[in-house]
């Protein structure tokens, strides 16, 4: 099992400009892990120069690229397809050429009024389409349980687990796997160790972040009164290891199963220090069950 970390915290600032990339880069080392997980926004460029210096730049930290988070959107029109395939097949290229061998992919929008049966066929027919690309470079796409992508206006088509495995179960292919995200599962009302003994064969990559309710406040409550477009109130992302997730199942289950891949602490709501906990409970974990 190898660590790394993603700047949730900082994710629109990295993204729109008001941090620079370079910066987050050289802030991430006082976290002590092994590598960065990056998003297709917080590229200011996609020229093979500026590429191959962020490559660089991480590298000559001690740390590697762990993977590229991209958020693919296959539920579109027809007519806007090709754009989403052509721009997962670029962040497979990019990925490559950043030295990481993950790059994650997702259903799409939950768009209102989608037909579901025609829009898991699409998915399915687009993520294939993806797949000779991710051969072709050595990149594994990996599939999350998602709830839903920060400049999205919907939430995951694939949040809940039944779409999610009508969608896996029928791609059959060395280069796609999953990317779990045991915090999603919580937000999509299901029990994340549950999902996890479905899929642990298939598990390629993984998020980890924790989830906490505010004082006085109900899971269920939080729950039922979630927004249809927004994530719920009163219930909060923070310190790894101390929320609502069973961890110790969660890493007792990946080491017997002689899990070596990435795990990806998306943290730092609250500050450095917290991710820096979540860091040296990750290592805890890995110590105890790996």
């Amino acid at each position: 099992m190898k660590i790394s970390v993603f700047p949730k915290c900082w994710l629109e600032d990295i993204s729109e400009g008001r941090m620079d990339l370079f910066e987050w880069i050289d802030i991430s080392t006082q976290l002590e892990c092994e590598g960065l997980e990056l998003y297709p926004e917080f590229l200011k460029e996609r020229a093979p120069q500026y590429i191959t210096r962020v490559r660089k730049y991480i590298e000559d930290r001690g740390m590697v690229v762990s993977m590229m988070c991209h958020s693919p959107d296959f539920t579109v029109p027809e007519e806007e397809l090709q754009g989403q395939i052509d721009a997962q097949c670029e962040m497979i290229r990019i990925t490559a050429a950043l030295g990481s061998t993950f790059c994650r992919t997702l259903s799409g929008q939950r768009r209102p009024g989608l037909n579901e049966d025609n829009a898991v066929a699409q998915v399915v027919r687009c993520i294939e389409a993806c797949l000779p690309e991710a051969e072709k470079n050595g990149v594994m796409l990996t599939m999350e349980n998602h709830f839903k992508d920060g400049y999205w206006l919907y939430p995951e088509f694939a949040q809940k687990s039944n779409v999610f495995f009508r969608i896996i179960d029928q791609i059959d292919s060395p280069w796609f796997g999953v990317q779990y995200d045991p915090s999603n599962a919580l937000l999509a009302g299901e029990d994340p160790v549950i999902l996890l003994d479905r899929i642990l064969p298939r598990v390629r990559s993984m998020h980890a972040s924790d989830r906490y309710l505010e004082t006085n406040y109900q899971l269920d409550d939080v729950m039922l009164s979630m927004a249809q477009n927004g994530y719920p109130k009163h219930l909060h992302h923070g310190e790894v290891g101390k929320g609502l997730i069973d961890y110790p199942a969660i890493f007792q289950r990946l080491g017997a199963l002689g899990y070596d891949g990435w795990v990806s602490i998306e943290d730092g709501i609250n500050g450095m220090q917290e991710m820096k906990n979540s860091v040296d409970y990750l290592k805890k974990m890995r110590k105890q069950y790996f």
